[in-house]
């Protein structure tokens, strides 16, 4: 095999950044609908609320949750490509309140195009997430794909009385997010050369942040309801844990925490991402906006976001205990139906 030429920007080789490579919700949706369930007993949360993963109990008292996610490169820095997708792979676990114990590789990689030191440097970022954690990574897969991609399948371990799904919130339940939004325009400005260094790096700061410390805090301030916030942008996640939940919901825009410099970004379309754009329309469908919001705002609430904070409702009287910034709350009215004001 011939040695491979100059380096290439990871992120000239993918045709979406991160989590903003994902099916589009709404074709999305309409396909799965057409499946027909396949479960058992023993599966106590399946695909039919559009969960973060997949909870079966495997004795009494002990279940094991289950995930995978895998994306195109964000940044064109290996090890931190390897970093986000990793942590991004453990939100999922994280947002169940689950604790995850193995991680297996998911790669699609062309040794050809790129060698062998670029593909050592993606694993090992993730690997350096998942020891972080105290995940133990036992192989993965591979296959050779000229648009590289990496990410996890991920297992943990719960009880299952104690697992946090995204259906349990109730009308009056506190609305708090726990990392701010705007990762997708930050990566999406990067890939096409419009940010600066320092603001990428904050943005990789958040996206490589696990969400183990505040899964536990949101156990503590006894969560009803949880999820993170990742493809399909804040409003998209937020309107299937109200759907899940059989609830509305109000959200304060001008409340919702931003990467700084991100909503600067959002005033360019350059720096919109594709599957932003994919949201923005979805949400058009559950979203009633008050004329007070303005256009940037718009765009951070839809923004597809990757390895992003964890979404939490919390009974009122618990508030005060509960991590994050507080954005909103769960609301009487149509399930699924969003006001943002």
């Amino acid at each position: 095999m011939e040695s491979p030429g100059p380096a290439a920007r990871l992120t000239s080789l993918s045709h979406g950044a991160g989590c903003a490579c994902k099916i589009g919700p709404a074709s999305l949706d309409s396909i799965l609908r057409r499946i027909p369930a396949n479960g058992s007993p023993e599966l106590l949360i399946g695909a039919e609320t559009a969960d973060d993963a997949a909870v079966y109990e495997v004795a009494p008292g002990l279940a094991i949750v289950q995930s995978v996610d895998f994306f195109t490169p964000i940044v064109d820095d290996p090890y931190d490509f390897g970093r986000i997708a990793a942590a991004n792979a453990l939100s999922d676990i994280y947002a169940m309140d689950a604790r995850p114990v193995l991680a297996l590789n998911l790669v699609a990689f062309s040794l050809e195009q790129l060698g062998g030191e670029t593909l050592e440097r993606i694993l090992a970022g993730g690997a350096a997430v998942a020891d972080a954690a105290g995940v133990a990574i036992g192989g993965g897969h591979s296959i050779d794909d000229p648009e590289p991609k990496f990410g996890m399948a991920v297992t943990g371990l719960a009880s299952p009385d104690e697992v946090v799904a995204n259906a349990g919130g109730r009308p009056g339940d506190v609305l708090f997010l726990t990392k701010p939004l705007g990762g997708g325009l930050v990566t999406t400005a990067a890939k096409r050369g419009l940010a600066e260094p320092a603001l990428v790096e904050r943005a990789v700061r958040v996206m490589t942040t696990l969400n183990a410390e505040a899964a536990q805090a949101a156990l503590g301030a006894g969560a009803s309801a949880m999820t993170d916030v990742t493809g399909f942008g804040l409003l998209g996640h937020l309107h299937e844990l109200a759907l899940a939940s059989g609830c509305a919901a109000d959200v304060d825009a001008a409340a919702v925490p931003a990467i700084e410099g991100a909503l600067d970004m959002a005033g360019d379309s350059r720096c919109i991402a594709g599957g932003s754009r994919r949201n923005a329309e979805w949400a058009a469908g559950f979203t009633t906006w008050a004329n007070t919001v303005e256009p940037r705002r718009r765009v951070l609430l839809t923004d597809a976001m990757t390895s992003g904070g964890l979404l939490i409702a919390v009974p009122p009287e618990r508030a005060a205990r509960a991590p994050g910034t507080r954005i909103g709350a769960l609301a009487e009215g149509t399930a699924g139906a969003i006001r943002v004001g």
